[in-house]
């Protein structure tokens, strides 16, 4: 099967949005692992800021990349024609 330049360019928007992605939840996940020491010398509510970076922050930004991938592909599905409803 021969792509057309149509489907590449659909591709290439879906890579891209997605290595994108990923690069960010690379940042949120690890980043704040590797200043946990520095993070937990600030207290917040009587607790370590690691804490609730690890606890509340870095789930809440998983979500939200979840979301926005959700978005962004429900339009380029239907900017491409190839959503799930056919408008």
């Amino acid at each position: 099967m021969t792509l057309t330049a149509r489907h590449r360019a659909y591709w290439r928007r879906n890579l891209a949005l997605t290595l994108g992605l990923l690069a960010l939840w690379f940042l949120v996940s690890f980043l704040p692992g590797y200043y946990a020491t520095e993070l937990n010398n600030i207290v917040f509510l009587g607790f370590p800021l690691g804490f609730y970076v690890f606890a509340q922050g870095t789930p809440l930004i998983h979500l939200l990349i979840i979301g926005i991938y959700v978005l962004i592909m429900n339009r380029l599905d239907k900017r491409f024609g190839v959503d799930e409803h056919g408008r």
